[in-house]
């Protein structure tokens, strides 16, 4: 069979991919240049072009796996794995370690091959990871995998861009409307115009009509325009590494982290009807997080979520590659940041709100009905995580910090932040844990539920999960306790099923 390359719906999922993408990158070249306080050429002139040359391989892999796919199924719908920088590490890496050695030392180098080490360290995980990573998927009920992957869609894929749509309606709602009437409705664009595509003209026109967007950001952001090749340095990772040192032991957690989330990408992407190896994507996430490191990026790459929003749009190969040269483009040549001041952000922001609703909905309605409740308690680590981070952003703004604050008067308040940190750290892996918990707990399988608790317990206790990325022995004591108590409880009823006198449904009820 021969395989296209390219479709014309492909344009929907390339706007999808690539604006994710670019919003990304915008919000690091902010987050480097102005909370950390990087200098512009170094940001601009290698590390987004580094983080670019990452992206462009990533992609360009995934849409080579989606094409050997094709050809081995015979199938003309086969879609690309997506991914960019991980959005999750972007945050942690620039407030845990670009930020604290630049602030303390005020050396730019050093604390910029700090981030190089550390995201050099996330990628050997990831390397490793994908030796066991097929043996933990199938393990892990599909519905507790799905039902994270929702938490952290719902979260951080859907929330935020919905905040920031209804905070300009007058744009950002008509492009919603406009994604939701193509997408959801199945209402055919005018001219046969690709969904993404018309509702970004349509925010660009009224964007500029209502003086919303600015030429002068237009022209000041032309002073970012430059070619910027990277260059691969060894001695950047080595000189990281000294001091590194002392923060490099929460990559490990991080580096699973990101492993885990893969897995459920990968998950969702078969229910799509799309099965990929599951080595092979955790290699390509390895392998180029390694090149990013070596290139100059602080940033590891990931599988992103949304394969099946773009299938769902028509997305097929084409799309992963377009992205990937037009974010190899644009950040070797600093034209991003012009496309940003030209096309306004909040008529973006619908399309990843439609993804996330398609991820979300994924996990309600791809397994039984009956493992309904299984998928709603894997979505409450995510929730916790994501309130524990709007709770630190407001207090940060008003300078200070849940500490200065004090436990006992933010409990008053209703906001139960020992509780939200507690449930939110390793949100992911926690999300599995739940869900799985409750699938065996349905099956009254006691066994794999005294197993998966005995994990939890082990990995709250070296703080892989519950911790808040600090790694040590009986990290977090109270948590493990309770897994070691629950995993008491499911052995109880293993012991009793052996015997011939397992409890049946109704009994003490």
């Amino acid at each position: 069979m021969k395989v296209k390359l390219w479709v014309k719906s492909d344009l929907n999922g390339f706007f999808g991919l690539f604006t994710n993408c670019l919003t990304n990158f915008l919000v690091m070249a902010s987050l480097l240049t102005v909370v950390v306080g990087f200098p512009s050429q170094v940001v601009y002139g290698t590390i987004l072009p580094a983080t670019g040359l990452a992206v462009f391989l990533i992609n360009g892999y995934y849409a080579f796996m989606a094409y050997k796919l094709a050809k081995k199924t015979g199938r003309d719908d086969v879609t690309a794995l997506p991914g960019g920088p991980s959005v999750t590490h972007m945050f942690l890496i620039v407030f845990m370690i670009l930020g604290p050695v630049y602030w303390n030392t005020g050396d730019v180098d050093l604390a910029w091959n700090a981030g190089c080490a550390w995201c050099f360290i996330e990628a050997v995980i990831e390397i490793v990871m994908s030796f066991v990573g097929q043996k933990i998927r199938d393990s892990i009920p599909r519905v507790a995998m799905l039902g994270s992957l929702a938490g952290l869609s719902v979260t951080y894929i859907a929330l935020n861009p919905t905040f920031n749509t209804f905070a300009t309606p007058y744009i950002g709602l008509v492009a919603l409307v406009i994604i939701l009437m193509g997408f959801v409705g199945k209402i055919r664009m005018p001219g046969n115009l690709p969904v993404g595509l018309v509702a970004i003209i349509f925010a660009t026109v009224l964007g500029w009509v209502s003086g919303y967007m600015s030429w002068d950001a237009v022209v000041g952001s032309l002073q970012n325009v430059r070619l910027s090749i990277p260059l691969p340095s060894v001695a950047r990772i080595i000189s990281g590494f000294t001091e590194a040192s002392k923060y490099i032991v929460a990559a490990i957690p991080l580096g699973i982290y990101n492993a885990f989330e893969t897995m459920d990408n990968l998950e969702s992407a078969s229910v799509a009807g799309d099965d990929y190896p599951t080595q092979e994507a955790m290699i390509n996430d390895g392998v180029t997080s390694f090149i990013a490191s070596l290139f100059g990026s602080p940033f590891p790459t990931a599988c992103y979520i949304g394969q099946s929003g773009w299938k769902e749009a028509g997305a097929h190969i084409g799309y992963s590659i377009l992205t990937a040269v037009s974010i190899l483009v644009l950040t070797f040549t600093g034209l991003f940041s012009v496309i940003l001041n030209i096309v306004p952000v909040v008529g973006i922001y619908p399309i990843l709100t439609y993804i996330g609703i398609t991820i979300t909905s994924q996990a309600f309605t791809s397994s039984d009905t009956k493992y309904i409740p299984a998928a709603i308690i894997a979505l409450l680590p995510h929730m916790a995580d994501w309130s524990k981070n709007v709770a630190d952003n407001a207090l940060s703004a008003a300078g200070l910090s849940a500490a200065d604050v004090g436990m006992d008067a933010l409990i008053s308040g209703g906001v139960v932040y020992p509780g939200m940190a507690a449930l939110g750290a390793g949100s992911i892996i926690v999300g599995m844990i739940l869900g799985s918990l409750m699938v065996f707990i349905m099956d009254h399988n006691w066994k794999k539920a005294g197993i998966t608790s005995a994990i939890g317990c082990v990995l709250s206790f070296f703080g892989f999960i519950h911790g808040g990325g600090s790694l040590g022995f009986n990290v977090s004591p109270s948590m493990s306790l309770g897994y070691l108590f629950v995993t008491v409880i499911f052995a109880y009823y293993f012991f009793r099923e052996q015997r011939g006198t397992e409890m049946v449904k109704g009994e003490n009820a």
